[in-house]
């Protein structure tokens, strides 16, 4: 028997759970799957249990530097790995749960838990369940991609799932790439107590960011006595007596590092691969990310993919925008496009970076004239009374349009100053409008009106 929906949702992750509930509160008769865990990789993987963990390490640090700020500490800083990993493991448990409850009480949502894969363009089956709607939403995100490197069939590895089941910090972390990901648990790890390697293949770290963003995030890496090794041009794992042997093969320094553990952070791969998509006539690229047009839909009508695993955006909240958009224009007669998304983002290492719009070097290749502004953290006045005085504010404009670019904050409350920028670049108002702001002392978002004002062509 075939059961009827006016829409199908697969996945509960950032997208699929609002999105459901507008519809339903729109009156549409919606079905929503879960084949495993609700709140996808945010809540379960991702933001949560890793910032939670971020948290502890930052905790721990500034125990360590204690005496920097005057307080006397009468015990040495220790770190119970269980209680850690406990408190990052509620975190997610109480959002899940909560989540979870939600759907389940919401009217007008059918909730099936199991393993959804297309049978034609509009239906689904699960298990022995058959549904059908004329609308579809893919909300099924992504896991971490395991390459075929040499010997990785040889070793135990972890990834960023594995890694929140840690109970003990490692005594040497090898970190096989340098981006987002593994920078973050590479400096939290180290501050467990870890000694802890990062192996990069490119010759810097996250190398999408400008140079100056990527060295200087390197220089607070090595300051807390983390190694550093690039240009990793021929990265092999094999078993060792003390755990696993990355061979690094780099022009400086031993090819080889031995670890006990190893974290392959080396890039996503979307959730695609067991949908069936193939029998729906959904087209998907090369790495299996799904195909969609400016506003979210695949090229079988009424199919839309929304979040990581349509390759349009890989965060949580770009996950939550696919929802908006979409939502928007079925419901409200809009015309949302991912086009007028202005990307924004954050490495959460410590000082984070906060970063939107176009680095410096996609700027001048542009062919636009260019203005850039730098002002290091030392000149912050929130960073120097705080002690946390690594990183710069870098802006990047239009000298033309006088129009944001895109900017860098790396340093203390960086992720949230950025959103001065990301609000004014989504205003479309000239930078000199913001010079005008009478900002909040001390902050560290008072200094970017100064920043602007200090905008010179760019040499």
């Amino acid at each position: 028997m075939t059961q009827n929906f006016d829409a199908i949702i697969i996945g509960a992750g950032q997208a699929g759970p609002a999105l459901a509930g507008r519809l339903t509160r729109a009156g549409r008769k919606v079905a929503l799957i879960e084949r495993k865990f609700f709140g996808g990789t945010c809540v379960n993987t991702g933001c949560m249990p890793t910032k939670t963990l971020v948290a502890s390490a930052y905790a721990a640090h500034v125990a360590r530097r204690a005496a920097d700020y005057g307080v006397v500490m009468n015990a040495p800083i220790g770190i119970d790995m269980k209680r850690v990993q406990a408190r990052a493991a509620k975190v997610t448990l109480d959002a899940r749960n909560g989540l979870e409850s939600w759907l389940k009480s919401m009217d007008g949502c059918t909730v099936i838990e199991g393993q959804a894969e297309f049978e034609s363009a509009n239906t689904i089956r699960v298990g022995e369940q058959r549904l059908t709607a004329p609308n579809i939403f893919i909300n099924v995100g992504g896991r971490a991609n395991v390459p075929k490197m040499p010997g990785v069939d040889t070793v135990p590895f972890l990834t960023n799932t594995t890694m929140l089941q840690l109970e003990l910090a490692p005594r040497h972390l090898v970190v096989v790439g340098g981006s987002y990901i593994g920078l973050e648990y590479a400096q939290m790890f180290r501050r467990f107590g870890s000694r802890v390697t990062i192996v990069e293949k490119g010759e810097r770290l996250i190398g999408r960011e400008d140079e100056d963003v990527s060295l200087a995030i390197a220089s607070i890496l090595e300051n807390e006595d983390i190694t550093v090794r690039t240009n990793a041009e021929c990265i092999s794992l094999a078993p060792h007596a003390e755990g696993v042997e990355v061979h690094v093969s780099c022009k400086q320094g031993s090819p080889t590092v031995v670890g006990t553990h190893v974290l392959l952070a080396v890039g996503r791969v979307p959730n695609t691969h067991d949908l069936g998509l193939d029998r729906a006539g959904i087209a998907v690229d090369a790495r299996g990310y799904i195909k969609v047009d400016d506003h979210l839909q695949t090229n079988v009508p009424g199919v839309f993919a929304l979040g990581d695993c349509n390759g349009r955006g890989a965060f949580t909240h770009t996950s939550y925008n696919d929802y908006e958009i979409v939502a928007a224009n079925l419901l409200d007669g809009a015309d949302r496009r991912i086009s007028q998304r202005i990307l924004g983002y954050a490495l959460y290492i410590d000082p984070p970076l906060g970063r939107v719009g176009m680095t410096e070097a996609q700027a001048r290749a542009s062919g636009k004239k260019v203005l850039t502004s730098t002002r290091p953290m030392t000149k912050v006045g929130r960073a120097v009374e705080k002690a946390e005085t690594q990183g710069f504010m870098k802006i990047v404009a239009d000298a033309e349009s006088k129009r944001i670019l895109g900017a860098s904050i790396l340093g203390v409350g960086g992720d949230e100053a950025i959103h001065g920028i990301i609000d004014v670049m989504n205003a479309d108002v000239p930078y000199p409008e913001v010079q005008w702001a009478v900002p909040i002392h001390p902050t560290v978002s008072e200094l970017i009106p100064t920043v602007l004002g200090d905008l010179q062509p760019a040499t």
